[in-house]
């Protein structure tokens, strides 16, 4: 299941016409934000949606289907509606009412199965096999990976290149597809920070253990980073990079976020604002002179809880 740069170019050719070129703020010398919380359902998440659809020629009529603990399901049912083909969601009860409503929105059939995502992308494997729709999976499939592996491209030229790319994860496909993407000006790319919450920490015990394992996850960014075990595609990718694995805190992501609206006015949810926690909580602390960026992921949250 490797995946290359040279994917990952041919799937930002293949979306280009479909998804954002998300804008890049220098928020102090050398210090930028990649603000994918403005892409199209809020998420960077739609790149790989489109990709996976367009990657996959003709669809069946039962169209296409996913678990996602939201965001992914937003992404799946925008590009669904965008090409004109049907969708159906299976998302956990742990998500939230902002997500479940946009589904609605957006006229996915939705199905909220189970505690956490890993019991709603049971529930989707099996219908699947029933109605034979095209599985578009949150972050296990290299058509996924390498069209969020576009947002790393857009990154390097944008900024002309940085040091290190501070990204937040949950199953893994985000951060790997940044990972290949990023490598486009030259050697091994930039260092890739990959941030998660000490409660969802997926891709720390896959690389403490050596392979993917199922661990436990909670806390106020599980509905998006609540993928109870890494992919395969993204720990190939991830262990092979030698990324800096970081854990942050509850608390040190809802302040993330609070600062995130409170000084540059920029409205995430708690996942969105995971990345920047790490710089914030001194849990990743910059050499003298670093460029870095941090990727601003996701905006489908309450603007009431805000403030």
């Amino acid at each position: 299941m490797t995946v290359t740069y040279e994917d990952v170019t041919s799937a930002a050719e293949r979306i280009g016409g479909h998804v954002l070129r998300t804008p890049v703020l220098e928020i102090s010398p050398g210090l930028f934000f990649k603000l994918e919380q403005l892409q199209h359902s809020g998420s960077f998440k739609v790149r790989g949606a489109f990709n996976r659809i367009l990657s996959a020629g003709e669809l069946p009529p039962s169209g296409v289907i996913a678990a996602s603990g939201g965001n992914h399901g937003l992404a799946v049912a925008y590009a669904a509606r965008a090409l004109g083909v049907r969708a159906e969601i299976f998302v956990p009860e742990v998500t939230s009412p902002v997500k479940v409503a946009g589904l609605r929105r957006l006229g996915a059939e939705i199905n909220q199965i189970g505690a956490i995502y890993s019991e709603a992308a049971e529930a989707a494997a099996k219908r699947a096999a029933e109605t034979g729709a095209l599985t578009v999976h949150a972050y296990d499939q290299p058509e996924v990976v390498v069209g969020q592996g576009t947002t790393g491209l857009e990154l390097m030229a944008q900024t002309g290149g940085v040091d290190t790319v501070v990204v937040a994860v949950g199953g893994g496909g985000f951060a790997a597809g940044i990972t290949v993407g990023a490598a486009a000006l030259g050697g091994s790319g930039p260092r890739i920070v990959a941030v998660e919450p000490v409660l969802c920490p997926t891709l720390h015990e896959a690389l403490r253990a050596g392979h993917p394992v199922s661990v436990q996850v909670s806390g106020v960014g599980a509905d998006a980073l609540g993928a109870s075990r890494l992919g395969g595609v993204a720990f190939d990718v991830l262990s092979r990079a030698n990324v800096q694995s970081v854990l942050v805190s509850d608390d040190a992501i809802v302040a993330a976020r609070h600062t995130l609206w409170e000084e540059h006015r920029l409205a995430t949810e708690h996942a969105g604002a995971a990345a920047y926690a790490a710089l914030l909580s001194g849990a990743y602390v910059p050499a003298d002179g670093e460029r870095v960026a941090v990727v601003v992921c996701g905006s489908n949250t309450d603007p009431a809880t805000l403030a």
